[in-house]
């Protein structure tokens, strides 16, 4: 289950394309796809590839819906997404990963940019469905980050249910779903600054300083995509772009 696209010099061409993995693509106002998937969610022993390449365009991504990730005994559900930037720029919107109770999920993503290039790459993870309460048995995650040919981020990190109902729990936190944030700007110090002013405080440099990620929680699904969608503005505001809606209020 794949699916594999590009842009170049802003025209949209389809290169791999494998069942359940389905898209609609617009270009009314800016290049915008969804993602969907026409099965109900990933399952054990389900292997979804995206790959996504820009050259001097500028795209929208987003999921049609939040991404389900069923019970396993043993097998992982493999979500795999590899992109490609050169003078691009590109907005990758994800909904929210819905972990069933005893999910297995293994994340790679991969993400090359040139020094011209820009992106905005969210992720959020929910506490399950609605009567659960991070109940999956174990997310693991691979998020590697190029900027000019280097390796500038690497992240990697397994995470159980269990683990976060126990951080939830001795936090004290009413704030029980989080949004993962990786920007990458023309100059990162003046947006970092603009996200501080906006009390945007958990946001930092990599390494390097060719990157900022940070973390924000909330107590209900609707208020964190307004948050990241608060922040997403800023980062349009910021390269002189308007708003844009993703249709899905």
């Amino acid at each position: 289950m794949s699916i594999d696209f590009k842009f170049k010099e802003e025209i949209f061409s389809l290169e791999k394309l494998q069942l359940p993995s389905r898209y609609y693509y617009f270009n009314d106002q800016e290049n915008y796809v969804k993602l969907l998937c026409i099965g109900e969610g990933i399952f054990p022993k389900d292997k979804i590839r995206t790959r996504i390449s820009l050259e001097n365009s500028n795209a929208i991504i987003t999921t049609e819906s939040a991404t389900k990730i069923y019970p396993s005994k043993n097998e992982f559900g493999i979500n795999s997404i590899n992109i490609n930037l050169q003078n691009s720029n590109l907005e990758f919107i994800n909904d929210e990963l819905i972990l069933f109770k005893d999910a297995k999920l293994l994340q790679l993503l991969k993400i090359k940019a040139d020094e011209s290039s820009t992106f905005f790459y969210g992720d959020i993870l929910s506490h399950g469905r609605s009567y659960e309460n991070f109940d999956f048995t174990v997310m693991s995650a691979k998020n590697s980050f190029y900027c000019e040919d280097e390796l500038e981020y690497l992240e990697k990190y397994n995470v159980n249910g269990f683990g976060l109902q126990d951080y939830i729990k001795d936090n004290k936190s009413e704030n029980n779903i989080f949004a993962k944030l990786y920007l990458k700007t023309h100059n990162n110090e003046y947006f970092l600054d603009n996200l501080k002013e906006s009390s945007n405080q958990s946001f930092s440099y990599t390494s390097k300083k060719k990157m900022i990620i940070g973390v924000i929680s909330a107590n209900n699904m609707s208020k964190l995509k307004k948050k990241v969608l608060s922040i997403w503005s800023l980062y349009r505001l910021n390269l002189e772009k308007k708003e844009f809606n993703l249709g899905k209020q």
